[in-house]
C-alpha cells in the first residue's frame, strides 16, 4: 500500500520487471473504477491475482483478499495508525513491513518496547553525494531564484514546493498556483514552467509528470503531492516555499525528491518562522540528512504519542522513564527483558518477586475485564 498513484504505478512497473512472468500484479487505486475495478477485486479475492499495489483503495469494505501473507505498506508515516492496522487485519497473522525514510516519533517509541524489529539503511546509493540544505529568509527570493535558473541553464531541473494550491484569506503564504503564473511570465522566453497539485486529474497528472521527467520542463510548482514517488534523477533543487509550516518528516521527503542522481543537489528552506519550534526545524534540517537523527529530533519537539492507542504526537503519561532522555536505558531494558523471557528465568529463585509481581497484575487486569 502506498499513499500515491504515481508512487502505485511505479512499484508496479518494477515488480512486474523483477518478478517471473507467471506472477499476476495488479494495480488498484481510486482511479480503476467501473468493470476494471471489478475484475481486479475479483482476483483478489480468488488468489488469482498474487501481488497487488494500491492506494488507500486496498482498505475498502469491499475488497477480499484470498491469502493474504504479507504486507508492505511503503511511506508509511502517511497513513494512519487505523489504516495501516486495516490492511493488516485482512489477512490472518500476515506478516507485515513498513516501509520510511522518516520514522515518526511513535513508531521510534513502540520500537523502545520491542514490538517492532528496525533494519536501517544508512548508506547512500553508489554515486550519490548528500544533498545540501540551506535556510534562507523571503527578502533573499531574487538571489534563490538566480541560482535556480543558474542550475537550469546548466542542463538539470527544479522543484518548488507551496503549502497551498490557491491564495487564502486566512493565511498569508505563498501558493503554487499564483507562483506558477508568476515564474511563467517572468520566464516565458527563457524555459518551460510546469505546474502539479491534487486538484488536477489523473490524466493530467501523468501528462505533467511525464513532461518532467523527460526534460521538457524544467521547474516544476507543486504542492506536497510530489512528496513521495517521484525519481527524476535529473532535478537538483528542492525550494520550499514557507518551510516552516511543514514538518521535519515532510522537509525530509520533500528534500529526498532530489539527489537523486550523479551532480551536487540542493535543498532550501525559504521561511520566516515567528516561533521558536519553527525556527528549530530549520536549523535540525541544515545540519543532519540522517532520518533516525531527525525522527529523534521530531520525538523531542512534538513527543511520541500513543503506545497503544491512536493518537501520533504529544507526551505520554509516564511514572517512570522519559522516552527522549531516557531512550538508551529504556532500549537496553528492552533486552533485558527479552533475555529473561526467552531463557525462561523467571523459574529461577532471584527472578521469584519478579514472577510474583507479574502473576498480581495478570490477576488485576483478569478482575478488571470482568
Amino acid at each position: 500500500m502506498v499513499p500515491t498513484e504515481i508512487l502505485a504505478e511505479q512499484h508496479e512497473q518494477t515488480l512486474r520487471e523483477w518478478l517471473p512472468t507467471d506472477v499476476v500484479v495488479e494495480r488498484l487505486t481510486g482511479s480503476v473504477k467501473g468493470k476494471k475495478r471489478r475484475e481486479i477485486t475479483t482476483a483478489i479475492g480468488d488468489g488469482t491475482c498474487h501481488v497487488v499495489i494500491g492506494t488507500h483503495a486496498l482498505i475498502q469494505d469491499d475488497v477480499e483478499f484470498f491469502d493474504l501473507g504479507f504486507v508492505v505498506i511503503d511511506e508509511q508515516h502517511r497513513f494512519g495508525v487505523q489504516q495501516r492496522k486495516s490492511l493488516k487485519e485482512k489477512g490472518i497473522l500476515a506478516d507485515v513491513l513498513f516501509m520510511t525514510a522518516t520514522p515518526i516519533p511513535r513508531t521510534l517509541s513502540i520500537t523502545t518496547y520491542g514490538d517492532m524489529d528496525v533494519s536501517k539503511i544508512d548508506q547512500m546509493p553508489a554515486g550519490r553525494k548528500p544533498v545540501e540544505t540551506y535556510w534562507v529568509k523571503e527578502n533573499m527570493m531574487n538571489r534563490v531564484l538566480s541560482f535556480v535558473l543558474k542550475q537550469v541553464q546548466q542542463g538539470h531541473q527544479a522543484y518548488i514546493i507551496c503549502p497551498l494550491i490557491e491564495e487564502s484569506d486566512e493565511l498569508d503564504i505563498q501558493n503554487a498556483v499564483d507562483l506558477y503564473h508568476q515564474l511563467e511570465e517572468m520566464l516565458s522566453n527563457e524555459t518551460e514552467v510546469g505546474l502539479m497539485h491534487g486538484r488536477l486529474s489523473t490524466e493530467e497528472k501523468e501528462d505533467v509528470m511525464n513532461r518532467f521527467a523527460m526534460n521538457q520542463t524544467k521547474i516544476l510548482v507543486s504542492t506536497t503531492v510530489v512528496e513521495v514517488g517521484v525519481n527524476v534523477p535529473n532535478a537538483t533543487i528542492m525550494m520550499i516555499q514557507d518551510a516552516d509550516r511543514f514538518g521535519l518528516s515532510q522537509l525530509h521527503q520533500l528534500r529526498g525528491r532530489v539527489g537523486r542522481g550523479e551532480a551536487q543537489s540542493y535543498c532550501i528552506l525559504v521561511a520566516d518562522p515567528k516561533g521558536d519550534t519553527g525556527k528549530e526545524r530549520m536549523r535540525i534540517m541544515t545540519e543532519t540528512t540522517d532520518g533516525f537523527h531527525l525522527a529523534e529530533k521530531d520525538l523531542e519537539l512534538r513527543g511520541p504519542g500513543d503506545i497503544f492507542g491512536v493518537k501520533q504526537s504529544g507526551l505520554p503519561e509516564f511514572r517512570l522513564g522519559d522516552l527522549v532522555h531516557d531512550y538508551r536505558a529504556l532500549e537496553t531494558a528492552r533486552q533485558d527483558a527479552y533475555e529473561i523471557v526467552e531463557t525462561n528465568k523467571l523459574q529461577e529463585e532471584a527472578y521469584q518477586p519478579l514472577r510474583h509481581y507479574f502473576l498480581q497484575q495478570a490477576k488485576a487486569n483478569r478482575d478488571l475485564l470482568h
